[in-house]
């Protein structure tokens, strides 16, 4: 007798959504990228069911689940007819996507954060279920969500990347909560932005989270400090530094060291 659970794990574990797709996209197309990676058992694209116009996005299912990892790895942002795909692991189960569990809210990002660039900001700490960009004909709506494989990922991302500049605006990083709930959180008592945390880049491969730590806790204390690493363990040569007092994070003598806020 087969164990329903085991198989519909079996099934998440095979199976993708893909995104973001043109709506002249056709099953060939993707049929012919996802066929590079593996052996394709699947290929569907969902439809409206009185116009059958293509909704924008697909269900790619594998026949082993690390051809399904390979093909999130490789083509996840890829182009397909000029436009980046958006590929995460089909997830059916509204209740895990109703939870909020892992789930992290970020606002009053730059236009010029894409996707991918989200994607890759938040990876460093942890396995990313989703990760999407909010936007319209306009653009980018400068905010959006990653939704992590476990609570405990979402919690460092929170740590290291609330109140840090990225491109140039202060961001803000949270757990997902109602409108009502996130209403002016990134603002302090007096109505103006503060931000404890400083991105930190073009350091060498080989400085380690221990002398970030000693560059900066001459500055104020710090409640956490992290190099970003590949998969491998190699740094990528930037890292998230975090002050306990947004004072020390805003002292001006940060500056005249070989280190920025971007």
């Amino acid at each position: 007798m087969v164990d329903a659970s085991t198989t519909q794990t079996n099934f998440q574990n095979t199976s993708l959504y893909v995104g973001d797709l043109d709506p002249y996209v056709t099953e060939a197309q993707l049929l012919e990228k996802f066929s590079t990676v593996g052996n394709v058992a699947l290929v569907r694209i969902c439809r409206d069911k009185i116009t059958r116009q293509s909704l924008g996005y697909a269900y790619v299912n594998y026949s082993q689940p690390s051809e399904a990892e390979r093909a999130l790895d490789t083509l996840n942002f890829d182009l397909l007819v000029g436009k980046p795909m958006r590929i995460m692991w089909s997830q059916r189960d509204p209740a895990i996507r109703r939870s909020g569990v892992g789930n992290v809210f970020i606002k009053n990002l730059d236009q010029s954060i894409d996707n991918k660039s989200l994607y890759d900001t938040f990876s460093t700490f942890g396995n990313i279920i989703s990760c999407k960009i909010m936007g319209d004909e306009n653009g980018s709506k400068g905010y959006g969500f990653v939704h992590f494989e476990t609570h405990e990922a979402a919690e460092k991302a929170i740590q290291s990347v609330n109140n840090m500049s990225l491109n140039g605006k202060i961001v803000y990083v949270g757990p997902f909560l109602s409108k009502a709930h996130r209403h002016n959180q990134d603002k302090a008592a007096d109505g103006s932005q503060v931000f404890t945390n400083l991105y930190v880049k073009n350091f060498d491969a080989d400085f380690d989270d221990d002398r970030l730590r000693q560059l900066f806790e001459k500055f104020g204390e710090l409640t956490s400090v992290k190099i970003a690493r590949d998969p491998s363990g190699r740094s990528l040569g930037y890292g998230f530094v975090n002050f306990k007092d947004p004072q020390d994070a805003a002292k001006k003598n940060i500056s005249n060291y070989n280190c920025y806020k971007s």
